[in-house]
């Protein structure tokens, strides 16, 4: 049986909320949906994140909604998305936050198969950084992955709605996250370790390991209810995929050792970002056609 999504179904022109008049469907999931939106009050374009009308009486959704308000009314940093404004009662619960420029890193692996080196690294070392920040405030993403990273400059990641802080994601019982990129300890919390920063590390790592790549680090798991916990998740038990043979092993070592099944195996996101920044210094530099470095001093 198939499941119909309900949606506001906003065109161009409607009015969203007062001084908030939408633009068009960015898309959404089974909870929200996004619309590009334009704020009069700041004369600017937005996204307005939506509960869904069916599930604006859902308590599980209205408590992620609050979750990513608060979350983001703490969150100041170049590498991750900006929220403005929040409204979390009412008929159209919603979060304001700020429209990026750029193609989800997800759009582009579709397109390109893969990225270069020259793209991946940078994206690394500004994931890493935001990682970092995040831990600063005692924070964990716990859904890091190539659809909730936007492709500017710097890259930005998006998509708070299950961040939590560290006393939070430890407590956690049940699998959270985006299977194909969640750590062993999201998928079993408990069994195979506590859902931590270390979490968003293994994200990372996945997330590179995908753009690199072109294809995931792990198969996908079952979708059969009856399934055990390693056929839903294969990264419980299986090694990842090899990287392909125009990886240099050099690059491969970083962020393979970010899939280490034990969380205290892997590095820390500055660890992981000063690994990342020497590869990038070792890379051959463009050379501007026609001028010399002293040229331009």
């Amino acid at each position: 049986m198939t499941s119909v999504t309900s949606s506001w179904n906003f065109h161009e022109g409607d009015e969203i909320a007062p001084g908030l008049t939408a633009e068009r469907l960015l898309g959404g999931g089974s909870s929200f949906e996004a619309y590009l939106a334009f704020d009069s009050l700041r004369y600017c374009p937005v996204v307005v994140k939506m509960v869904r009308p069916d599930r604006v009486e859902d308590e599980s959704t209205l408590r992620g909604l609050e979750r990513e308000a608060d979350v983001i009314g703490l969150v100041n940093h170049p590498a991750i998305v900006r929220g403005f404004h929040a409204v979390l009662t009412g008929p159209r619960p919603y979060v304001m936050l700020e429209s990026l420029d750029g193609p989800r890193l997800s759009t582009l692996i579709r397109k390109n198969s893969h990225l270069p080196l020259e793209q991946v690294l940078p994206l690394g070392i500004e994931l890493c950084s935001a990682a970092h920040y995040l831990g600063q405030l005692d924070l964990v993403h716990l859904d890091i992955k190539p659809s909730n990273v936007i492709m500017g400059a710097p890259a930005r990641l998006i998509d708070l709605s299950v961040a939590r802080d560290s006393q939070a994601a430890a407590r956690l019982v049940d699998p959270i996250g985006t299977d194909a990129y969640m750590a062993p300890e999201q998928c079993v919390p408990g069994e195979h370790g506590l859902p931590g920063f270390a979490s968003d590390v293994w994200g990372i790592g996945a997330t590179l390991f995908h753009a690199l790549a072109g294809y995931r680090p792990f198969d996908k798991g079952s979708g059969s209810r009856d399934a055990s916990p390693s056929q839903l998740w294969p990264q419980l038990v299986d090694a990842p995929y090899d990287l392909p043979a125009f990886i240099p092993a050099e690059v491969a070592q970083p962020v393979l050792i970010c899939l280490n099944k034990n969380p205290v195996d892997r590095p820390t996101p500055v660890d992981l970002a000063e690994m990342l920044a020497g590869l990038l210094e070792q890379m051959p530099r463009p050379r501007l056609a026609g001028f010399k470095i002293s040229a331009i001093r």
